[in-house]
């Protein structure tokens, strides 16, 4: 579901969810700027002395299509390898499953899982996800070739990585493998002790929206309870605000053309604005830059925290102003867009479709292509804010977002549909019924409400942390972490402590018998 010295979010970020118009553009744009920053800034800062501390890179062979095995293409998948911790090879491995995103070193030096791997001697393993950063198959991205990416196609190859790193670092049978995600890998994470309970011990899933949905009204519902919020620095004065700031943007698009030239030059528009899908990607990415400071509130180097937008919001209301809260939204874009060193906050809707066309890896971005594909196959997850009681625009609307899946991969509206019901009966939606998985959430979070927020017995654990944002608690520890992040990090190395103990004294016990 990025920003270099602006640093947002960190690597935690391998994970911004969202489909691949200009909204989600914006939010893999801030992913993949923090990600960059915390790898080549933030690695120094945990690296012990010596050239071993550097984490190791390497490369699997994976079968293209694991559900054929008279289909013998491959492909090379990178996984990284922090062994500093590792006590012994009968030692816990902590494996962290890489997202709709390249992964780099960082997924196995900063952050959970590598913060916790010192207290149990745990060996680190970074596993990028098909199709995406390095370990993209030969042949290219058109759609036949996209037919081999999916979550299932994912989860296979964490099954064969697992059995293949454990011969290659010579890992104990007995050893428990631990999985690690954030956001889509967060349920993937999930999943993979769902339906591999015989090769993964146990799992962490952090904001993991395990829950396929078509029409994302959600999330924008979350984003208006958190600008409302006093408790992360909104107000309802600064929610009001922001709608107004809205209502102000679409009344200078219906004012003419040179109210449209001058919002384009404002807002950083590079397209004209006289079509109203144009117009669309306009407002779907200015309501991306607000949903994106609520999704990714209080973390290290955010552009804009809430209180800070609600500030830029409220400054000028004392005149009374009906365009103070437009301004405002006018310096918040300013801020964003100079933190990744950008030009353009949108384009046009047909420059973003021949982008999204284009099939060539090195020319198509950071991903938009394939996870676009996997919304429209798998997911869903278009936001929207089409009920009444939405405070920003209603566009783009849900039929312009699942357009792109058909003007993009010739995938139907009704084939769309059918894939999210049955992405959620394969993996049974927010009741995956898998054991000894904890679910970890922010309720500030607008991915939180597609997640487990509720532990469903003794061995599906939920822990919903107040103030929390997206994949929060697996950010590196700051001295200005909130009490209640704090607490969460607590817990869930409490639950490590509940799953690895037995794990360790029944190891110990058969090493005693010379077993």
């Amino acid at each position: 579901m990025a920003g270099r010295p602006a640093l947002w979010l960190g690597l935690l970020l391998l994970l911004s969810l969202g489909g691949s118009s200009a909204p989600a553009s914006l939010l893999r744009r801030l992913r993949e700027h923090i990600q960059r920053f915390q790898e080549s800034s933030g690695l120094s800062l945990t690296l012990g002395p010596g050239a071993g501390a550097l984490p190791k890179q390497g490369w699997l062979g994976q079968p293209l299509d694991p559900f054929n095995t008279s289909d013998r293409r491959s492909f090379l998948q990178r996984y990284w390898v922090n062994d500093q911790h590792w006590a012994s090879q009968r030692g816990p491995v902590f494996l962290h499953l890489g997202g709709e995103s390249r992964l780099g070193a960082g997924s196995v030096m900063r952050g959970h899982p590598a913060a916790l791997a010192p207290a149990w001697g745990a060996l680190v393993i970074g596993l990028e996800h098909r199709f995406y950063g390095l370990s993209i198959p030969a042949g290219g991205l058109d759609v036949a070739q996209l037919g081999f990416l999916s979550s299932r196609h994912a989860l296979a190859d964490v099954a064969s990585a697992r059995l293949a790193l454990a011969r290659l670092f010579n890992v104990s049978t007995s050893s428990p493998w631990i999985c690690f995600g954030g956001s889509y890998a967060g349920s993937l994470a999930a999943w993979a002790r769902l339906k591999f309970p015989h090769l993964i011990f146990a799992s962490v899933a952090s904001s993991a929206p395990v829950r396929a949905v078509l029409d994302f009204s959600e999330y924008n519902e979350v984003v208006s309870r958190s600008l409302r919020s006093t408790a992360v620095g909104g107000s309802p004065e600064c929610l009001a605000a922001a709608s107004a700031a809205f209502a102000e943007v679409e009344r200078r698009l219906r004012a003419g053309r040179g109210a449209r030239a001058a919002l384009r030059a404002e807002l950083g528009a590079c397209s004209s604005l006289g079509r109203t899908e144009d117009q669309a990607e306009l407002l779907g990415a200015l309501q991306a830059l607000v949903g994106g400071v609520v999704q990714y509130d209080a973390q290290a180097g955010v552009p804009l925290s809430v209180q800070r937008l609600c500030g830029l919001l409220l400054e000028g209301r004392s005149n009374g102003s009906r365009s103070a809260p437009y301004h405002g939204l006018r310096r918040a874009v300013q801020v964003v867009m100079h933190s990744l060193g950008q030009r353009c906050l949108s384009f046009s809707r047909a420059e973003t479709v021949a982008q999204l066309k284009v099939t060539d890896p090195h020319l198509s971005s950071v991903g938009d292509r394939q996870w676009l594909y996997q919304t429209c196959t798998e997911f869903g997850f278009y936001v929207t804010c089409e009920d009444p009681r939405c405070p920003f625009s209603q566009l783009p609307a849900l039929p312009s977002q699942l357009e792109l899946c058909e003007q993009v991969f010739g995938l139907s509206t009704s084939s769309i549909a059918q894939a999210v019901a049955q992405t959620n009966s394969y993996y049974g939606g927010q009741t995956p019924g898998a054991t000894q998985v904890l679910f970890t959430n922010g309720d500030t979070d607008p991915w939180h409400v597609l997640s487990v927020t509720q532990a469903s017995g003794p061995s599906e654990s939920a822990l919903l942390i107040p103030g929390a944002s997206h994949c929060m608690d697996m950010a590196p520890k700051r001295p200005s972490d909130s009490r209640s992040l704090r607490l969460g990090r607590q817990s869930i190395f409490q639950q490590l402590q509940t799953w690895l103990g037995p794990a360790k004294e029944s190891q110990e016990s058969r090493v005693s018998r010379g077993g």
